[in-house]
């Protein structure tokens, strides 16, 4: 799946892109076939408030058809940022696919 990848206040290295890049070719394996048009994927670094830190932001929006799956997440580490977004969007699509199911039954 092609993903555009954007970095705010955050160097985008070939390590972040790579394991962004493995943890939404996971998410492919759920999407079945519901065709993705457009993948946007951004992460971020902001700082928090007193005696907060460094805090990450990770966001995916995956634009199907008829509907857009969006996730925001923010942790203090980028890469449980991206675990916890993929983790979401995974329940996120297979409750997707639930309810576009159970229209075709007539629920």
């Amino acid at each position: 799946m092609k993903i555009n990848l954007k970095a705010s206040n955050l160097e985008l290295t070939i390590a972040i892109s790579e394991y962004v890049q493995t943890k939404v070719d996971m998410l492919e394996k759920y999407l079945g076939d519901i065709q993705v048009i457009n993948c946007d994927f951004e992460v971020a670094k902001s700082v928090g408030g007193q005696n907060k830190g460094e805090i990450y932001r990770a966001e995916i929006n995956l634009q199907i058809p008829g509907d857009l799956l969006r996730v925001d997440k923010t942790e203090t580490d980028l890469y449980k940022a991206i675990d916890k977004v993929k983790d979401h969007m995974e329940e996120m699509i297979i409750s997707h696919k639930e309810k576009l199911r159970d229209q075709e039954r007539g629920k």
